[in-house]
């Protein structure tokens, strides 16, 4: 059964074969489960991307950032494989045993649509050491739970949204209505009214689950995004992965601005013909992540658990490139401390 499945997975799903990776350590949490340091040289690692795959110039790129460092540094045999869009739990898990029945023994998947696959996969393998991306569960000794706190970032770029914003009407666009994204909704409404009450914060999700398309649909963000410019709004967030490409191509058509999310998208060479509307980037270090994971594994220091990249941590940020939110960065930085000293908590939930 399980090769009829494997090969069923095969068929409907493809395979990308690259060499892929980022910075350094940070973040807190997990209990040390132990194992003896591995050569480089003996690592196989396997890397399964959420939809949108490499190239989104967001979520997934920042993983695969972090797994090009790893490579570079370490010199580790490395696989990639895609996701599919509409795809069921049943081919996530074919495509985590595909690379466990492989001989990868340390697997990442990135995106918490995998917490299913997970859950089975690392039953069935306790060998291999699991880390799945924006995902506190499941609990297994052999995965590490790797999570941010996003509703931070958001926070500080809701902040420099309100003060930038010449209507007092602002956007929030979700790629899927689903908890992960509604704590960047969340803390991006309560940093544009900490810093301007009176503002109004237009929000829309893309898509509702299971369809999780909203995270890779450049079209679905142009129209979103154009409902709120016509509504009065003049910069808008979008938390949607890929989509939010389509959010700037309106921007910059409208007149308008957007702000990025996970990278700083203001650096990515792939929207430079849009860079000039992208006021900031909520930085989520997804790359950092990575990166960790594999060197805790390559030094025998593998801990399982939830491992939570916050702002005071420096798993969060937020981008200054182009100049843009220069003039307000020291309001910006005094809401930072006033986060990363506990004076402020964050929402992370309506």
């Amino acid at each position: 059964m399980r090769g009829l499945r494997l090969a069923a997975g095969l068929m409907a799903l493809g395979l990308t074969l690259a060499a892929c990776g980022s910075k350094n350590d940070t973040g807190s949490g997990g209990t040390t489960t132990g194992g003896s340091s591995a050569a480089a040289s003996s690592l196989k690692i396997g890397l399964a991307y959420d939809i949108g795959g490499r190239g989104d110039q967001s979520f997934n790129d920042s993983a695969a950032r972090g797994l090009d460092k790893a490579k570079s540094e370490f010199g580790i045999d490395i696989k990639e494989l895609e996701a599919a869009a509409g795809e069921t739990d049943a081919q996530k898990e074919d495509r985590l045993r595909q690379l466990a029945e492989g001989g990868y023994t340390t697997i990442i998947a990135v995106g918490f649509a995998y917490e299913t696959a997970i859950e089975k996969t690392a039953k069935d393998f306790p060998e291999v050491k699991f880390a799945i991306i924006d995902s506190a569960g499941p609990a297994a000794d052999n995965v590490a739970n790797l999570t941010f706190a996003e509703q931070e970032g958001s926070f500080l770029v809701g902040v420099a949204a309100a003060l930038k914003s010449k209507t007092g009407n602002v956007g929030f666009i979700g790629g899927v209505n689903v908890p992960l994204i509604q704590k960047f909704e969340v803390g991006f409404t309560a940093g544009v009214k900490a810093a301007k009450a009176d503002a109004t914060v237009q929000v829309k999700y893309l898509t509702q689950p299971p369809d999780f398309t909203g995270f890779n649909d450049p079209a679905k963000g142009e129209t979103a995004a154009k409902g709120m410019f016509d509504a009065g709004a003049d910069i808008v967030y979008a938390a949607a992965g890929g989509s939010g490409n389509g959010v700037f191509k309106t921007a910059k058509a409208n007149g308008k601005f957007g702000i990025g999310v996970d990278s700083d998208q203001y650096n990515l060479p792939a929207l430079a013909d849009v860079k000039d509307v992208i006021i900031t980037s909520m930085i989520k270090e997804v790359d950092v992540a990575v990166y960790d994971f594999i060197t805790s594994v390559k030094d025998g220091k593998f801990a399982k658990g939830e491992k939570v990249y916050d702002l005071k941590a420096g798993g969060i940020d937020y981008a200054t490139s182009g100049g843009k939110i220069d003039d307000i960065k020291t309001k910006i930085d005094e809401y930072k401390t006033k986060i990363t000293s506990g004076e402020i908590k964050v929402p992370s939930t309506k």
